[in-house]
């Protein structure tokens, strides 16, 4: 038996907007036929009102035209609103999926292709189905009808549209040949030149402190330069293919005046059909001019819709899953094996350990051993090659991310604090519940440096807002990762920006997470932290080399002598050098 691939989401949607497409289609059929009307109306003035001198018949024949191309202009508004309707209609259903699979593929690939690009692509998208060029693909199918049309005013009308339609219908294919491939790679090119250069940005001060931006700018006008050369071959192709379109149907149009001068002299046609003629080859052929008109903004638009095609199928549907207790801490690793996203190499090495609630384990290592690596298994970000994390023995991936975020607590290497009020950043941007941020606050020892800023809680980060030192924005994300009273945390160099106040601030912190039970895991190299935690965890190379308590795991590192000079630090608050930890 042969298995259908499920639809993905913009499939859905496409289907759900089917009705409406069927109904521009429809109303498409009274607009072209509707169309007739003004070469009908100089066939009647010709045939009727010239010869027959009636003004009451030009005087209805008038009327009933004003009607009909009165209601062709509202049926042409209709037409226009519902595609303006059904563009809107996608991006409602498809912005949150959208969204979240780029989410999905910036923490997939370990935040290498973060970029907004596929929400680009969806506005894009939705642009050209509110444009005209979308129109011209409902009106060209109705081309026949001009045709069998001119084949009722006379044979060599009808051929003479054929043999247009036909040329028309090579030079769009010719321009698809020539352009096609191109622009497509024009704007892949376009699109790695934009993301590399948003990278560059974000380092904005490490580029202006070393110098860099000339080199930079220099890299990303070669990539640029590529970029144009490629869009500048496509639109001159482009240009010469539509100049020649344009041309042929205007000379045709011409010509054809002389062709129905001849049949109107040699007595085939009435002198009325030698301008309707024109006129109704003129209509006919405007859908497929326009076609190729619009070629450029067609590729683009093909293009976006197959990325998010592809974006989308790779986004596999989140299960509904029962929801679980609220954990208490019991953290238990398996023979974890874990690489970085896209990778095969791994970092992490069939490791296992257990680790009560409650517990306040440091997990100190030189660099490179996999400390981190382990903070973001902990948290479930990183998915295991093989093994399993636990949280109170359930694996932590099978658990529904929007029940389990709110007790976890994350505090990463490079804090990021989002647009937003502080109180809005500390409380995860979901309702704020002002008694849990100054509780967060306060026990990340941050409260009173809140109160100190301009407007306290309500003031802004980001654009618009006031920029933050490292310090200070680690002790927020601080209180960001203690929000809620999470069961599970992890603190991710912790110190790594803290002067010696925060210092003090970050073991009281410490103090107070032990009182709460909640299990914590301090990734660290600076020594001064480990006073406040009761066990230790040592990797190297991405193995677990030590486990247990902190006084235990500290006496059998190297040497005796290693072991006194740590614990004095430890007291003192100095660093050592991460290879001895």
């Amino acid at each position: 038996m042969i298995r259908s691939t499920p639809e993905n989401s913009l499939q859905v949607a496409l289907r759900a907007c089917r009705s409406s497409f069927i109904s521009v289609g429809f109303f498409s059929l009274f607009i072209n036929a509707l169309m007739l009307v003004p070469t009908f109306y100089m066939l009647q003035v010709y045939g009727r009102v010239v010869t027959g001198g009636s003004l009451t018949t030009l005087a209805m024949l008038t009327i009933i035209l004003t009607f009909l191309l009165v209601t062709m202009g509202l049926l042409e508004w209709v037409r226009s609103r519902i595609m303006v309707r059904v563009s809107t209609r996608l991006d409602v259903l498809l912005g949150r999926d959208v969204y979240r699979a780029s989410f999905k593929r910036a923490l997939d690939s370990g935040g290498m292709d973060a970029s907004a690009q596929s929400l680009s692509d969806l506005t894009g998208l939705r642009q050209f189905m509110s444009g005209n060029g979308m129109f011209a693909f409902f009106d060209a199918p109705w081309l026949p009808i001009y045709i069998a049309v001119l084949f009722l005013f006379h044979p060599w009308y009808g051929w003479t549209a054929i043999g247009c339609a036909v040329v028309l219908l090579a030079l769009a294919s010719i321009n698809e040949q020539s352009t096609g491939k191109v622009l497509a790679e024009a704007n892949k090119q376009s699109i790695g030149a934009t993301l590399h250069t948003t990278k560059n940005l974000r380092n904005a001060e490490v580029i202006e402190s070393m110098g860099m931006l000339d080199s930079l700018m220099s890299r990303w006008s070669l990539r640029q330069k590529n970029v144009l050369l490629l869009q500048s071959r496509a639109s001159d192709r482009s240009g010469i293919i539509t100049s020649i379109s344009k041309t042929f149907r205007l000379l045709v149009q011409s010509l054809i005046l002389g062709l129905g001068a001849y049949l109107a002299v040699s007595h085939e046609i009435s002198p009325g059909l030698v301008i309707a003629g024109s006129v109704l080859l003129g209509r006919a052929l405007a859908p497929l001019d326009l076609m190729i008109g619009s070629w450029k903004g067609f590729i683009a638009a093909r293009s976006q819709y197959a990325r998010l095609n592809s974006v989308l199928d790779q986004q596999s549907a989140e299960p509904e899953r029962m929801q679980l207790p609220a954990p208490i801490g019991h953290v238990t690793v398996e023979n974890l094996t874990l690489g970085a996203p896209g990778s095969r190499t791994p970092i992490i090495k069939g490791i296992g350990f257990n680790a009560p609630a409650g517990a306040m384990i440091g997990v100190v290592g030189p660099s490179a051993s996999g400390k981190s690596t382990l903070g973001k298994a902990l948290m479930g970000v990183w998915k295991p090659q093989l093994g399993v994390v636990r949280l109170d023995a359930a694996d932590i991936a099978n658990w529904d991310r929007s029940q389990l975020g709110p007790h976890l607590g994350y505090l990463p290497q490079d804090i990021e604090l989002f647009e937003g009020t502080i109180s809005d950043n500390i409380a995860r941007f979901g309702v704020v519940d002002p008694d849990k941020v100054v509780l967060a606050a306060r026990t990340a020892s941050v409260h009173e440096m809140i109160l100190m800023l301009p407007n306290g809680y309500d003031t802004v980060i980001g654009e618009g807002g006031i920029n933050l030192s490292g310090g200070q924005r680690q002790r927020i994300g601080l209180a960001r990762a203690l929000y809620g009273s999470p069961r599970l945390i992890v603190l991710d160099e912790p110190n790594a920006h803290l002067d010696e106040i925060g210092e003090r601030a970050l073991a009281l912190a410490l103090q107070q997470l032990k009182l709460t039970g909640a299990t914590v895991f301090v990734i660290a190299h600076r020594t001064s932290i480990l006073a406040q935690l009761d066990r230790l965890l040592v990797m190297n190379a991405g193995t677990i080399s030590l486990y247990g308590p902190r006084d235990q795991v500290l006496a059998q590192l190297n040497t005796p002598q290693l072991a006194a000079q740590q614990k004095p630090a430890a007291r003192a608050g100095t660093d050592v050098a991460s290879t001895d930890v």
